[in-house]
């Protein structure tokens, strides 16, 4: 489908991000420290909708729709697990995080997991700065690889078109205003994404004849649809649960998140953001859900069919022209919040972390922007998997890596670099292990061992006082 309505009012919103992001230049400083945290006065309405958009990314559109549309109503575990896990990290973590970092000057994640150990802490800072840079480039590039499917479902155009263009309007907000062009574009992209996502729900309820029309004709096409314990796992629910919720407490080790809590104008002010964040996220995650199953009825499942693609497909059946426009744009939306923070996380990675003696150069700071956002391109163009599964694989690696670490500093618990580096490296090689060489992440989270693989290791070497 390509119509000049769609097209038009596509490329209206995505003109919108640009001047919005643009025009958050008119508040910078040209300092390092600006550009990376945006001098830590970011208010909690702007930081609550920009984290939930950042969180909430091509994944959920693509991802978990696609997901939903696959298993049916038990994909609502995975929420449930994310979100109780997520809540646990805003209430126990964040403030520390906030409040560590203005304190010792720190302007990213690896300075604030490294700097001032006891022993060779630059280690500890490069290390995971190059995991940072893999696995959020991965990630960086999942996103992109979204929006390229919703553009070439929805306008015929050639699949590397959207990462291209995505590509080019991260750069162009980010290297005007850094992470406050990205804060305020992800809080407009918040809205429309809600807006977006419950429009489209609604036309497909009155399409099936009402949502109590959506269970039996479920049951119709397969009663495992409407199971709402998982099938084929082989740990039990209450592990399958339990390995969710350490998915979405694994928000801590994502730099792109994280570096949230930095930015915010008052740690007292991470209540009123937390509560902002969790309304949106918590209703965001019963429509994408909803659409999900809804699209299992209205949409056939062929044997050639992309369950990510439902989404899309359904917004092209249902909704007229301008307002297919507008739920495409939602999407494109989601993938940008999430990939403009990652690359500025690894730009910062790069610039501060693997190269020190770049620290406080602001103009080195923005070619780093643009540096990774072409390899990010280059990842998204190259790369075969498909969104859930690059999610995933990333969120789980920087969680086990990056997460247990992250605590441990947060917290001030005695830690030295010959164990931080321990726990960045038991982490990460027990998260891979159990993804490709046990083959167990469909059955349990790759990141629950790798993350008590990360606090065992501490356990163990931890420094001991007195």
């Amino acid at each position: 489908m390509e119509s000049a309505t769609v097209v038009i009012s596509f490329i209206f919103f995505l003109i919108t991000f640009v001047l919005v992001g643009v025009y958050s230049a008119t508040r910078r400083k040209t300092t390092t420290e600006d550009y990376l945290v945006a001098s830590r006065s970011v208010g909690p309405w702007l930081m609550g909708l920009s984290a939930v958009a950042t969180n909430n990314s091509g994944y959920m559109f693509i991802g978990l729709i696609g997901w939903t549309y696959a298993v049916g109503i038990s994909s609502m575990w995975i929420m449930v697990g994310w979100i109780g896990g997520d809540y646990l990290a805003w209430r126990w973590v964040h403030r520390h995080v906030r409040m560590r970092s203005q304190e010792e000057n720190w302007l990213t994640v690896p300075s604030f997991l490294g700097d001032g150990l006891k022993g060779r802490h630059e280690w500890v800072v490069r290390l995971s700065a190059i995991i940072l840079l893999v696995f959020l480039g991965i990630y960086a590039a999942a996103q992109l690889k979204a929006g390229s499917k919703a553009l070439h479902v929805l306008f015929g155009w050639d699949i590397k078109m959207g990462a291209i263009i995505g590509a080019v309007i991260v750069v162009l907000y980010c290297f005007a205003g850094g992470i406050r062009a990205s804060i305020w574009t992800d809080a407009l992209q918040a809205v429309l994404m809600l807006v977006s996502m419950a429009m489209l729900l609604f036309v497909a309820g009155e399409n099936i004849g009402g949502f109590g029309a959506l269970w039996p004709r479920l049951i119709d096409i397969d009663p495992n649809l409407v199971n709402f314990i998982p099938q084929d796992i082989k740990f039990g629910f209450a592990a399958y649960v339990m390995g969710w919720m350490f998915a979405g407490f694994g928000v801590v080790g994502q730099p792109h998140i994280m570096v949230r809590a930095m930015v915010i104008d008052d740690a007292d002010h991470l209540v009123k953001a937390r509560r902002i964040y969790f309304i949106w996220y918590v209703l965001f995650s019963v429509a994408c859900i909803a659409v999900g199953l809804t699209a299992r009825v209205l949409l056939a499942a062929g044997p050639d069919f992309d369950a990510e693609l439902a989404l899309p497909q359904l917004s092209v059946e249902l909704l007229p022209s301008i307002l297919v426009g507008l739920v495409l744009a939602g999407l494109f939306s989601a993938t940008m919040s999430t990939a403009d923070s990652q690359i500025l996380s690894c730009s910062a990675a790069v610039t501060q972390d693997m190269f020190p003696r770049w620290r406080n150069s602001y103009w080195i700071a923005k070619a780093g922007t643009l540096g990774v956002a072409a390899l990010v391109l280059g990842i998204a163009l190259a790369g075969s998997a498909n969104v859930f599964s690059l999610v995933v694989l990333a969120w789980s690696a920087l969680a086990a890596a990056l997460g247990p670490l992250m605590v441990v500093r947060a917290f001030r618990w005695p830690v030295d670099a010959r164990t931080g580096l321990s726990m960045i490296l038991v982490g990460l090689a027990c998260t891979l292990f159990w993804r490709f060489g046990l083959e167990l992440s469909g059955s349990l989270f790759e990141g629950l061992p790798g993350m008590l693989g990360g606090f065992l290791t501490y356990y163990l070497l931890r420094p001991r006082q007195g």
